[in-house]
C-alpha cells in the first residue's frame, strides 16, 4: 500500500497494491495490520455504510459532535470528489479542506480521522460509495455544515446540476457550526 499525506494533518490517501492480469484484478480493500504498520491507523471499525448516488449528488458536510467517527472511504462503482474539512478549533489547519477523486478505477481510499467534516460529490451516475466507520451512527449528535459555505470555499468540480438533500441544504455555516475543541 502506498500512503499519501494530504495538506490536512491525519487525512491520508491510501493506494492499495493491485494485482492485475488478463482475468481482471485483485486487491486487499481492508487489512488491519497493514493500515497500522504502513499508515499508522489503529482504528477499530464498527459499522460499514454503503450509499448509491446519481451524478451531481452532494452528500455532506457531515460529522458527529459526540461519538465522533473516523472514516475509511472508497468507491466501488463510478467516482466522487471527496472532501474533508478540519473542524478542530485547536488545529493549525482549522477550517481548511482537502479534496481528491476516488473512483472504482483508481481504487484509492481516503482516511478521515475524527474531528473532520466529510462530504462528497458524485461525478457519475450509479456511483457506489463505501464507508467503514469507527463509531455507530448517533442521530442526536449528527451535524451538517453547508457544502457551499463561502468561509470554507471548497472548489467542487463542475458537473452541471447539483442534487442536495433538504437536510444538507439547511446545514450550518462554518461560523455558526458546533465544532471540536
Amino acid at each position: 500500500m502506498n500512503v499519501v499525506e494530504t495538506s490536512l494533518p491525519g487525512v491520508l490517501i491510501l493506494e492499495p497494491r493491485v494485482f492485475a492480469d488478463e482475468r481482471g484484478a485483485f486487491f486487499e480493500s481492508f487489512n488491519k495490520k497493514l493500515l497500522s504498520d504502513k499508515a499508522g491507523i489503529d482504528a477499530e471499525f464498527v459499522q460499514d455504510n454503503h450509499s448509491y448516488s446519481a451524478r451531481g449528488v452532494i452528500r455532506g458536510l457531515h460529522y458527529q459532535i459526540q461519538q465522533a467517527q473516523g472514516k475509511l472511504v472508497r468507491v466501488v462503482a463510478g467516482s466522487v470528489f471527496d472532501v474533508a474539512v478540519d473542524i478542530r478549533r485547536s488545529s493549525s489547519a482549522f477550517g481548511q479542506w482537502v479534496g481528491c477523486e476516488l473512483s472504482a478505477q483508481n481504487r484509492r481510499m481516503l482516511w478521515i480521522p475524527p474531528g473532520f467534516a466529510h462530504g462528497f460529490l458524485a461525478l457519475e451516475n450509479g456511483t457506489e460509495f463505501l464507508y467503514k466507520v469507527t463509531d455507530y451512527w448517533a442521530p442526536a449528535y449528527e451535524r451538517t455544515i453547508r457544502w457551499d459555505d463561502a468561509q470554507i470555499g471548497i472548489r467542487w468540480p463542475d458537473v452541471g446540476a447539483r442534487i442536495v438533500s433538504a437536510k444538507d441544504q439547511s446545514g450550518s455555516t462554518m461560523a455558526s457550526a458546533e465544532v471540536f475543541a
